[in-house]
């Protein structure tokens, strides 16, 4: 099993970028393909079937399947697609493929962003890393493993999650999204800990720089337009939370992770 490659795509709104991501295409044998979509409305064609994009949905589309994306009217598409070679498991992807959507919940996108990094690093052992983790998702699915569980204040953390998202290129604290919620800002800081093993800022502050490798990669714009739209309070400040984050400035995130839209 091998991972071919990795996007991630950002509130798909860019001309090039919807021309691309729209494409009608299939892929070559012994290929297949994951969607996730984290945020976002609009229909995936695979095949002959038509499914409506709901935010957490997860899209399995077997080698030489016909596929394609067309964004809605509502919100911004974001999602993850990985494209996988894996000969020895072709049976596993057709038994997946016909059970379409998987609806995982909006929480696995912490791991699509990890199988990303990992898959297209130099490092063979986490190459690797990344192809188990794969395995390991596809076979709790074919399992009927349940992911994700919505009980009791979980609908408050989806509604907190998705006002972050609505709000990336805005300045948020930590008040306005517990009150968007209608919680007490230090029991909601509890609760989504407990759920996501990590507060609500830090969550934020993931998206904002996930939201950052998207524009990076997929946009013509400047660092300095970069870190003036996500509300930083300067370049260098970007650049450093960047680095911390990836392990490479902008600029050579920019040239390694490009990508060549159209190509």
């Amino acid at each position: 099993m091998k991972l071919l490659d990795a996007v991630f795509v950002f509130q798909m709104q860019e001309e090039l970028e919807l021309l691309w991501h729209q494409r009608v295409h299939s892929h070559a044998q012994e290929q297949f393909e994951l969607h996730y979509f984290v945020s976002g409305s609009g229909t995936f064609t695979n095949a002959r079937s038509r499914y409506a994009i709901h935010p957490g949905s997860l899209f399995v589309t077997s080698p030489g399947t016909i596929h394609s994306i067309a964004a809605g009217g509502g919100e911004l598409l974001t999602y993850y697609a990985t494209l996988l070679s894996c000969p020895s498991e072709s049976e596993l992807i057709e038994r997946l493929e016909v059970q379409n959507p998987f609806h995982i919940g909006t929480n696995w996108r912490f791991f699509f962003e990890e199988v990303r990094d990992k898959g297209l690093s130099s490092n063979e052992a986490l190459k690797r890393s990344a192809i188990h983790q794969v395995l390991g998702l596809l076979y709790s699915l074919a399992a009927g493993t349940k992911l994700e569980e919505n009980k009791g204040e979980d609908h408050r953390l989806e509604r907190a999650i998705r006002y972050m998202q609505r709000h990336l290129f805005d300045k948020v604290s930590l008040e306005m999204i517990a009150s968007h919620v209608q919680l007490d800002p230090s029991y909601f800081v509890r609760l989504f800990k407990s759920r996501m093993n990590t507060t609500p800022m830090r969550y934020y502050a993931n998206l904002r720089l996930e939201a950052a490798r998207a524009l990076v990669t997929s946009t013509n714009l400047s660092v300095k337009e970069i870190a003036a739209k996500l509300q930083f309070c300067s370049e260098f400040h970007f650049s450093k939370c960047f680095k911390e984050s990836t392990g490479q400035s902008p600029s050579s995130y920019r040239r390694s992770h490009l990508q060549l839209l159209g190509n």
